[in-house]
């Protein structure tokens, strides 16, 4: 089969490319976004379009969602394949999503019901999965040098946040509006396995706050969902910032801890500061050799595992994470992974495990397996194709 993959950047992408051939496809790649970050709409179209005009393809594929893409594929009557892997993604919101070639997989199960009545033959339900081929065979080339460079006790690759956060925009410190929406920050932060944010904006709330911020525009042809927006882009990412920063800060002040960040890390001075990692070739040595690793999930993913927890156990890496409502629909708390629900769990949970050695282990282990023999990113693509070419249905076999 002949895919046309149209590229961003994403991380996801050269995992995807390599299970795609493996598979015996061929993928022909659309790669100027990577470098081009001002693209437009117009010159997307074209490149899509000149590219189809060129040669036959199977279908197009995309990390995320693209709404030209998928408008020339309709056009053109071509199967448009995207895979979600991020929350929010705004253009989920586009008119376009409703567009009868489009089969759109989400890995969060909230955002498929979410969007699924939108187009109910088009949107189905994937989670994410690991690369096996390439961490195992990375894992083997592990030398006395990366384990004195990548051991640790605690580990947490990633962003802080700061730097993602609109709401700090927010200046109106003594208003009534600041209050309540600190309030309900606080509020979040205190709850795992549920998001409630959007239950708490009200039509006057939002008003308010459009007004004291700079706020997100939808494209004219689009759901405009702004409760959404706030809930997501605002409030999701400021409870994400405030729960790294103070969840690192205990860990860092309790126990050796090493951070990988581009991130401002100046608010947790006593974590030991690496820099950032290179995706495929650093993160998963990291993930291997440390002792735990921590998953502090983005809030604006409200029910799903994020492509972090599926790196750190295809690595052979033992997960400590926040609780996400699906993490018991494909492990085993306690035998595969760890969880936690509260800053002293995760305390008591990280003394506990950095004490008890071959239990840690042997946990890794287990998460390790059956991710690999469950839930491959070869088995879920497999999955993808079936149904979106096939007759599979959207939640099936999963």
């Amino acid at each position: 089969m002949n895919i046309l993959f149209y590229r961003y950047d994403s991380i996801c992408e050269p995992d995807v490319i390599a299970v795609f051939t493996r598979l015996g496809h061929k993928v022909t790649q659309i790669t100027e976004e990577m470098t081009n970050k001002e693209l437009g709409a117009k010159e997307q179209l074209e490149l899509v379009s000149r590219a189809l005009k060129k040669q036959t393809y199977q279908m197009v594929f995309s990390i995320n969602f693209f709404p030209v893409v998928s408008e020339v594929c309709n056009i053109f009557h071509i199967p448009y394949v995207c895979w979600v892997v991020d929350s929010p993604v705004m253009e989920l919101y586009s008119n376009s999503i409703q567009n009868s070639w489009n089969r759109i997989f989400l890995f969060d199960y909230a955002l498929y019901e979410e969007f699924y009545p939108e187009n109910p033959q088009g949107i189905c339900y994937l989670p994410l999965g690991a690369e096996y081929e390439r961490l195992d065979a990375l894992i083997e080339t592990i030398t006395e040098a990366d384990r004195a460079r990548f051991s640790a006790d605690v580990s947490f690759v990633g962003s802080l946040y700061t730097e993602k956060c609109p709401y700090n925009r927010f200046h109106e410190k003594n208003s009534y509006l600041k209050g309540y929406l600190d309030g309900v920050v606080e509020a979040q932060l205190k709850v795992y396995g549920y998001n409630f944010l959007e239950e708490c904006i009200s039509d006057q709330v939002l008003s308010d706050f459009k007004k004291a911020v700079p706020f997100y525009q939808f494209p004219e042809k689009s759901n405009q969902n702004e409760k959404a927006a706030m809930a997501h882009l605002y409030l999701g990412n400021k409870v994400t910032e405030q729960e790294r920063l103070r969840l690192l800060k205990r860990v860092s002040e309790e126990y050796s801890f090493d951070l990988y960040t581009g991130s401002d890390a100046s608010l947790l001075p006593k974590a030991h500061k690496k820099g950032t990692a290179k995706t495929m070739t650093e993160m998963p040595k990291i993930f291997h050799l440390s002792k735990i690793n921590l998953n502090l999930t983005s809030k604006p993913i409200r029910t799903g595992l994020p492509l972090r927890i599926w790196d750190i156990l295809g690595a052979g890496g033992f997960v400590l994470t926040n609780y996400q409502s699906e993490i018991p629909e494909y492990f085993q708390v306690g035998k595969d992974l760890e969880t936690f629900s509260g800053e002293e769990e995760l305390l008591d949970k990280i003394e506990y495990y950095l004490e008890h050695d071959k239990e840690r282990e042997e946990i890794a282990q287990n998460g390790y397996r059956k991710a690999k023999e469950h839930y491959s990113l070869e088995r879920r693509v497999r999955q993808m194709l079936e149904i979106a070419l096939g007759t599979g249905k959207g939640t099936e076999a999963l």
